[in-house]
Formats: C-alpha cells, structure tokens, sequence
C-alpha cells in the first residue's frame, strides 16, 4: 500500500549506507575521534552501544542489519522504501564518496539525487566539486563542519564556495553535535558565526544547515537572520533537544522557524540511513502533523515538504 499524506514530498537528507564510509571516516580520524589502536576503538565502542540500543528501544527501532553486499541490492530496496512511502524525490547526501553516490542516483535517477561530500581543505576541493556536478550530476555538497580541519571563514576556502556559488548548488553543513550518543559533543570549528561571515561574502549562495542546528540553533536563527541565503532543514529525530538546558521540543522549534525565518527556508529532511528501519516515516508524520495543528497554509506546506528543496536543488 502506497502512503498519501495529500502532498508532494521532497527528502532533502538521507544517507546511502554501504560500508564504511570511507570519505567520512578519515575527516573522523583527522579531529581524533578514533584515537588508540583496534583493541582502544573496540572498547569504546562497547562503552557507546548501550546508548544507541536505549534510543533504538524508546523509538521501537529494530538493530541495524549488515548493509547489503552490492550497491546495487541496495540501491534497489532504497527505491522500494521511497515508492511505498510516498516520497516523490529523495537527496542522498552521503554514501561512500562522490562516484559511490551518483553511481547509486544513475541507478534510479527518477527517485535519487545526490550531494558531494568531499573535504574542502583537500587541495582539489574547487576542482572535485567541479566534477561530481558538471560530469557525475550531483546536485549539492554536504560538509561536517566539526569534522573541519579549520573554520568556514578560512580564506583556503574561498574558490570552493566561489565554485559552489558559480555552479548554483546548496551547500549543506552540520554544525553541533556529531554522530549521535557518544558522538563529538563540540569544535572550534563548528559555529553559526563562521557561517554567515562566509553566507555574507557569497550571497548567491544557498546554504542549508540540518536538524535546526543542534545545540547552536539561538546562533543559528541569528544567523539566518543576518543572511537571507542560510536555511533550515528539520532532519532526525531531534532528540538533542532533551540534552538543552532548558525545555524544547520539536513543536517549538518548527513555531521560532516558521515565525522568525519563515516557510521558504525551512526545508524537510528525514536523515533515514539504514535498514531494516528503512525510511523513517515517523519523522515526517509527526513534522506534517505540528504543521497541520499550526495551522500552516497549504502554500507553506507544500514548500516547506517539497518546494524549497526542488528550489534549492534546481528541480
């Protein structure tokens, strides 16, 4: 049975998982979050399980199974969750390097479009970002800003976003706390501020910052109000609001957006990564809910779950 929410929906944020992400492992490796040797990486790694098995349990979350030996078996149950969720389009935003994401996207291009998601500070950063959208046809580039190896507003960056902003592609950057319980809880590098210093200096370029900016999200409103070109994607589980030192939930972080920033820089995400979950439906059952019970205009919907993103992406 094919799911109708009685809208479009665009998933600006999913992630491609076959095997070890390379790409997004030795960004890890160079801020430390791997440090010792195999028997130290073990260990710690034990110490983290109960946490990610806690929040699998409260969200009835089955255990990841091992990813599909062949890309292209996953690629395929990929395309199966999408039709029989309803989700018209779907943004792949990791996945194992650029020609590991577009080679999925080709498989399917009806249903999957992709990001990069190269270091920046590699010396062909310009040039890579080139070609994963002029010759492989990804349509974005996806950073992990406390996975940098210096601030967004370093100079060294300045022909990558010259590049982006040239080829007309979002830029989608993680600020806050990385990779879940017992992830990297802060950088240096990581704030809102270097953001809009660099969202100022390129303002024909769009950047979009996920999960309503984790524990930066004050900074993060600032920010966007300061800089027209930054928006919000609504990705997760938001389940960092419970680590706020004060009460936030989900609903009021959709009511400050929509009432400071607006529906036209909010974009839906649903960060679905793994099987068997799968596409994580929950998610943006319960995002279209608190924008039905707010009493959003159909008009403010349909960008908010499909319109900003077919913008943003070109569509």
């Amino acid at each position: 049975m094919t799911m109708d929410r009685g809208l479009d929906v665009v998933d600006f944020h999913l992630h491609f998982r076959i095997g070890a992400d390379e790409t997004i492992r030795a960004c890890e490796h160079a801020v430390g979050m791997h440090p010792g040797d195999d028997a130290d990486r073990a260990t710690r790694a034990a110490g983290i399980a109960p946490y990610a098995a806690e929040w699998r349990r409260a969200w009835s979350f089955p255990d990841p199974e091992p990813s599909a030996p062949r890309w292209q078996d996953e690629a395929d149950r990929w395309a199966d969750e999408l039709r029989s969720n309803g989700i018209r389009r779907a943004v792949f935003v990791t996945g194992g390097g650029n020609d590991a994401v577009a080679d999925a996207v080709a498989r399917h291009p009806d249903l999957f479009l992709g990001f990069a998601h190269h270091d920046p500070f590699q010396p062909d950063a310009a040039a890579e970002l080139e070609r994963a959208v002029t010759e492989r046809g990804l349509r974005g580039w996806k950073l992990f800003a406390p996975l940098l190896r210096g601030p967004l507003d370093d100079p060294a960056l300045d022909p990558v976003w010259r590049t982006a902003q040239r080829l007309r592609v979002p830029v989608l950057v993680h600020m806050g706390h990385y990779g879940s319980a017992g992830g990297l809880p802060s950088s240096p590098y990581d704030s809102p501020n270097h953001l809009a210093r660099v969202a100022r200096r390129f303002p024909d370029l769009a950047f979009v910052v996920p999960h309503f900016g984790v524990q930066h999200v004050q900074e993060l409103l600032f920010a966007c109000w300061g800089c027209p070109n930054i928006h919000v994607d609504t990705s997760g589980s938001n389940q960092w609001v419970r680590w706020m030192p004060y009460r936030l939930t989900l609903d009021d972080l959709f009511r400050r957006c929509y009432e400071t920033i607006g529906p036209h820089r909010i974009v839906f995400g649903s960060d679905s990564s793994w099987f068997p979950r799968g596409y994580v439906s929950r998610y943006l059952d319960d995002q279209l809910r608190i924008c039905r019970e707010m009493r959003m205009p159909e008009a403010d919907l349909r960008a908010i779950f499909a319109g900003n993103a077919e913008r943003l992406l070109g569509q």
